[in-house]
This record gives structure tokens, sequence and C-alpha cells, in this order.
């Protein structure tokens, strides 16, 4: 069993390499621009995937209005550039800041309700800031939009930036996945899973669940609002209406489900199918809606099929070809020949334990 889990884990480090290699190559693998724009886009879908399912995977809860965090945190970090001249980086870091501390009492609201309630309090979440930032156009921009300055100069040209941007989405998505794997393997992560199984039964074990939903919410929305401020600084451009869209948040899940929601790179497996198809559609079929049917076609095979996502399918289908140990422990011959020697010796023994015993009383 031993060598067993050594090979797993030996396994699933190479793997790990490989992932992490064919990563970092990729911008030099990219045959243009438009590939590289394109694996740009993936990453920051992997990024808001992941940052989702720190909701969505440990405690159940489905938001489909998390497109309100990536949409604020894009908004404050342009406005903060604009407005106070501060550098872009620093910008990004503070409009994260300000977003996951407006999650505190968004999240106190709305973790009261469960189900189908929490769902629809999350699209309502997203409604109220589109109309808002749609309305608020002296300072948003409105419908006209707003620019949102590049943080390298002109001297960088687009297929370098896409390059810069495409590693900073990677790192980010590392930290997103090391935050994510690091609670997971917490008390606070046992507690999280305990309220997704049974949230009145962990409660009435003793894990403080309103607590701790709060805290892993404001988390979310942290990582969620530095992916949308970093694909603002990258694309230049913010629009309320794709901004604060149902359907980025509804990708989100998608994502999530598809690769699998309680795996750590589930929804980085999501996201490169999901974004990849999204892009195909668009570029093949332009401003068509067609890219929606496939892709609620895709959500309907996968919750057909794989309801648990495709790498726990994997999982459970490789387990199954797995050989599996005995349920009787296998012994040598020459465990057994020690075993006969010593069931012969027990008759001696015996035998010498009642004549010192008789000795003892004479």
């Amino acid at each position: 069993m031993t060598a067993s889990r050594t090979v797993n884990r030996g396994v699933k480090i190479v793997g790990l390499l490989a992932l992490i290699a064919l990563a970092l190559a990729f911008p030099s693998l990219a045959p243009d621009p438009f590939i590289l724009s394109v694996g740009v886009v993936i990453m920051s879908y992997a990024v808001l995937a992941t940052s989702w399912n720190f909701v969505g995977g440990f405690t159940g809860y489905i938001s489909l209005g998390h497109a309100a965090y990536s949409g604020l945190g894009g908004y404050a970090t342009a406005l903060l550039i604009l407005d106070a001249g501060l550098n872009p980086w620093v910008a990004m870091l503070l409009g994260a800041v300000g977003v996951a501390l407006l999650a505190v009492p968004i999240g106190i609201a709305s973790l009261r309700v469960r189900g189908a309630s929490f769902v629809i309090v999350s699209i309502a979440l997203v409604l109220i800031m589109l109309l808002a930032f749609q309305s608020w156009g002296s300072v948003t921009g409105g419908s006209n939009g707003l620019r949102v300055p590049r943080p390298f100069g002109p001297e960088v040209l687009r297929p370098e930036q896409h390059e810069r941007f495409f590693y900073l989405h990677l790192a980010l998505l590392a930290i997103a996945l090391f935050t994510w794997w690091a609670i997971d393997r917490s008390r606070f992560g046992i507690g999280l899973k305990a309220i997704r199984e049974d949230e009145d039964k962990a409660e009435a074990l003793g894990v403080p669940t309103f607590s701790y939903k709060l805290a892993v919410f404001v988390v979310s929305a942290f990582f969620t609002a530095l992916g949308g401020g970093l694909y603002a600084l990258w694309f230049g451009f913010l629009d309320p209406i794709f901004q604060f869209s149902i359907l980025v948040g509804s990708y989100m899940v998608l994502m999530s489900l598809l690769g699998g929601i309680r795996s750590l790179f589930g929804p980085l497996l999501g996201a490169v199918i999901v974004g990849y198809a999204l892009e195909f559609f668009k570029a093949q079929y332009g401003d068509t809606q067609f890219h929606l049917v496939a892709l609620g076609l895709l959500l309907a095979l996968v919750v057909l099929f794989m309801p648990d996502g495709i790498i726990p399918a994997v999982g459970q289908l490789v387990a199954r070809f797995r050989p599996q140990a005995a349920s009787i422990r296998e012994q040598t011959q020459a465990e057994l020949a020690a075993q006969r020697r010593g069931e012969a010796s027990e008759p001696d023994r015996d035998d010498a334990m009642a004549v010192s015993g008789e000795e003892a009383r004479r």
C-alpha cells in the first residue's frame, strides 16, 4: 500500500510539473497574437472560476452573481488610476481589498438564506450593480464605457502585452490555487466541507457555520476582484453590460461544474474547455447566440453523465482498473513456516510452565 501511494504521489508530481512547464511555454508556442490573446482570456476565466470555487466548492452555495465582484474590481482599479493617480498594480490591490470589505455586509445579508433563495439574491446583486453603473455615467462612463490606462508604455507592442498579461494571470491563478489547497487541508476547510455536506448537522456539532461561510465568501470576493482588475488592465476598456453580466457568473459556475467543484484543478480544466469553446464559436459564428446553445448542451451532458465533473469521473474510472488490495493479508512461505514452528513449540512451553509451577508448590 505504501509503495502504491508513493507511485501515485510521484505521478501527481510529474503531472503537475508537466502542467506548469506547458503553461510557461505557451506564449512561445502560440503561433500568432490572436491565439496568445485567447490564452489570456482562458487564464482570466481560470482565475475567476477558481475564485468562485472558494464558495461553491467548499460550502456548496451556488452564486450566479459573482460577476458583481469582478466588475467592481475592474472599475475600482480603473477609477483609482484615473481619479487618484495611483500606480496600476497598487490600484488593483487596493480595489480588491475594497471589494472584499464591501463583501462583508453583502455576505452578512445574503448568507442567511440558502438554496434557490441565495441564487436569487446573487442575481439581484449583479443586476443592481449593472443598473447603478449604467446610470452613474459621470463617474463610470455609463453605457459609453470607461477607458483604462494600460500599465505598460506605448513602446510595448500588443503581442508583448499579451505575453506579459498571460504570465500575470498565471501567477494570480497559482496564488489562488495554493490558497484553495491550503484551506482544503486546514481545520477551517474541514468545517467548510461539513457545511457543504450538512449545514444543520455541522452547526449542531459546534462548527461556527455563519462565520466560516462569511470568511470564505470574503476570500472569494477578494480573488474575484483581483481577476477583474487584472482583466481591466489587459483589455483596457470597461462596459457595464459586459462587466456585470449574469452570463459571466454563469460561465464561472459552468467551468467549475464541468471540471469538478470539489477538486483543486477542476475549475482550471473547465476554464480551458469552456474558454476555448467560447472563443472558437465566436470566431466561427460571429455575434450569433450559437455559443450559448452549445454551452447549454455541454452543461446538460455534464449534469447527466458526469454530475461531479470530469476530474472526479476520470478518477473513479481509473480506480476501477486499479488493482485492489486483498481483504486477507497474503503471507509468504517463510512467514507460514515460522508460524508453524511457533505453534509446534507452544505445547512445550505449556509443559515447562506446568513443571515450574509444580516445583514452586513443592
